[in-house]
């Protein structure tokens, strides 16, 4: 799981406390109001588990607020990468692409060979690159 989705869980949790604490509802009573245990209920609150959207639409209800509730306050400086658009992606994509129109099993097997013995070649030298010398 990545660091942003885990914050936003943990965020979430705090949340959903915060508004339970707030009605003055146990662990345990919001639990049985949906069905689940308390301990399930304490690892949403941890972020320990990730709250579904179904069951965070229950827990809303549950706590009489609005979904956006849980996400108030919730900074948009949450630091996120852009999604990867090239480089070794976008050739291992065109690499499948251009290897799936080819037809003749005979050519496409020589082609996959090719490419698993020049693989292992470089993870090899890689390997040997990695080796303490002595």
């Amino acid at each position: 799981m990545g660091k942003i989705a885990t914050r936003v869980d943990e965020y979430v949790g705090e949340r959903i406390r915060a508004r339970r604490t707030e009605l003055g509802l146990t662990q345990e009573e919001l639990a049985n109001s949906l069905k689940i245990s308390y301990q399930q209920v304490q690892k949403y609150e941890t972020g320990a588990n990730r709250v579904s959207a179904g069951r965070l639409f229950e827990i809303a209800q549950r706590l009489q607020v609005d979904m956006a509730y849980f996400f108030e306050g919730l900074e948009a400086r949450l630091e996120s990468r852009p999604l990867e658009h090239g480089g070794k992606n976008r050739s291992t994509i065109e690499l499948v692409r251009n290897f799936s129109d080819i037809e003749d099993t005979t050519i496409r097997s020589a082609v996959a060979g090719l490419i698993k013995s020049i693989a292992s070649r470089y993870k090899e030298e890689e390997l040997g690159a990695a080796e303490p010398q002595s």
